[in-house]
């Protein structure tokens, strides 16, 4: 018997040990099922392709220091695609143009993809190279529109053009429309423009391809290959400081948008944050597009065009004083959820509709206010400071009751200080009696009956509305 309790004994502590052990384990499983979706997942390294679109046409022959043109370009590009094959995920093409033909054809279509995209193709395209001999015009605009086949379909790529010329367009073509329609339809990022031997009075019409380098002698276009990869290549990022009037970033917890500059399209979305220690986090940005930061407080504050110099670590400070504005109203409302329309002081554009009884941050400065109540209520150039909370505070409404039957037309006027009276709402045409909440003040009410036969029949009451009471008012049949 004794045995038998012990074993009893055993096996309930065993069954209470796993019962609390499944329950953990389910617990931890639960937890870890959750906690990735929470925790900001580090993206896979994403694929760089680099077309290098080359200008072979007849005037690369130009002699250029201690070769000619053509013969230097090949052979810079040709080590830098060695190096290229040093960084992973990186491919590499080459298009050329102006070099099947010869100028006297002015084939304006004289453009070929001489070498795809594919991984570790460093001696494809070096071996192409030795074989390219410059011969036609430069049929530039027609190139960058082949390139969006020269692709593969892959939303996740970076795309990257690398232009190297000694000339303009030849053909009539526009490559400045033409490269920013592809830049929209996201075939390539950012072209890079390298013009070698370009008079300087030339240069606008090639910058607005891309971004545009100067190549006015051999070593700055080796500067130039050197400083395009850098850009492409090295990891950028960016820590974000929502200063106060006084400089300082205290300001945070609120949401950030950085917009494509180009397209408009949000590129990333993020909710400001700082550490224990005041400091904004890093945040990594792609440097090969051109940013508009949106700091969506209330207003928003834009700041187009971000400097951010790519391969390094940038700060960006954004002033973004704010305060609190609290809608509270004395006692319960008989409107229900209070609502007040907020607008900068002087603007007819809505901000908010904030509702009565919350807090919410506005940046420093004046705000008028709308509040729905019977009859509206007006607050001009409310003044929101840094740091600190305005409250407004309207007070509680009386109640008007009209006991009468009511068949006929009428209106509740405000009688305001000036001896003006401004017209607050109408009387339904036909009920058994009205009661409507009226905020503290004088008001005037004009009714005529359905059955009265002319104008001079129209009754006229003045009253008084006063907080938590209820005024009656009684309509006369005439």
């Amino acid at each position: 018997m004794a045995e038998s309790i012990v074993y009893s004994t055993i096996v309930q502590a065993a069954m209470t040990y796993w019962h609390r052990t499944f329950a953990t384990l389910c617990f931890l499983v639960a937890f870890s099922v959750t906690v990735p979706v929470l925790a900001q997942e580090k993206k896979p390294q994403q694929t760089t392709r680099i077309l290098f679109l080359l200008d072979a046409s007849g005037s690369m022959l130009a002699k250029w220091e201690s070769s000619d043109r053509m013969e230097i370009a090949k052979s810079l590009l040709a080590n830098l695609v060695d190096s290229l094959q040093s960084y992973e995920k990186v491919e590499v093409a080459l298009r050329v143009y102006g070099h099947q033909f010869g100028r006297e054809r002015n084939d304006c279509k004289d453009t070929k993809l001489e070498v795809p995209f594919a991984a570790n193709n460093a001696e494809p395209v070096k071996k192409k190279l030795l074989q390219i001999m410059p011969r036609g015009n430069t049929p530039i605009t027609y190139s960058l529109q082949q390139t969006a086949g020269d692709f593969p379909e892959d939303k996740q790529a970076r795309n990257v053009v690398i232009l190297i010329t000694d000339g303009l367009e030849s053909c009539g073509g526009d490559p400045c429309a033409t490269s920013l329609a592809l830049q929209k339809k996201r075939i390539f990022l950012r072209p890079f423009v390298i013009g070698i031997g370009i008079d300087p009075k030339y240069e606008q019409q090639l910058s607005c391809i891309g971004q545009y380098f100067n190549a006015a002698d051999v070593q700055t276009f080796q500067n130039v290959l050197s400083e395009i990869v850098a850009q492409a290549l090295t990891p950028t990022s960016v820590s974000v400081e929502l200063v106060d009037e006084q400089g300082k970033p205290v300001e945070s917890n609120v949401n950030m948008t950085f917009l494509n500059a180009l397209t408009n399209a949000p590129e990333y979305n993020y909710v400001h944050y700082l550490d224990a220690q005041g400091k904004s986090d890093v945040l990594d940005v792609d440097a090969l597009l051109s940013y508009d930061l949106v700091v969506n407080t209330t207003p928003p504050v834009v700041e187009p065009k971000l400097p951010i110099t790519p391969g390094k670590h940038n700060v960006i400070k954004v002033k973004a004083p704010q305060g609190e504005l609290h809608l509270r109203q004395d006692g319960p409302s008989p409107y229900g959820q209070l609502i007040a329309i907020v607008r900068q002081h002087g603007s007819e554009t809505t901000l908010t509709a904030q509702q009565f009884g919350s807090r919410h941050k506005y940046l420093a400065g004046k705000y008028d206010l709308e509040i729905l109540t019977l009859p509206r209520i007006f607050e001009k150039g409310v003044e929101i400071k840094q740091g600190q909370t305005n409250t407004i505070t309207i007070p509680p409404p009386g109640q008007l009751s009209v006991p009468s039957q009511i068949q006929g037309y009428g209106s509740v006027y405000l009688l305001e200080n000036e001896g003006n009276q401004r017209w607050v709402t109408n009387l339904p045409e036909q009920s058994n009696g009205v009661v409507m909440a009226l905020q503290p003040g004088k008001y005037r009410l004009v009714y005529r009956m359905k059955t009265a036969q002319a104008s001079k029949f129209t009754d006229v009451q003045d009253f008084t509305i006063r907080s938590g009471a209820t005024t009656t008012v009684k309509i006369f049949n005439r």
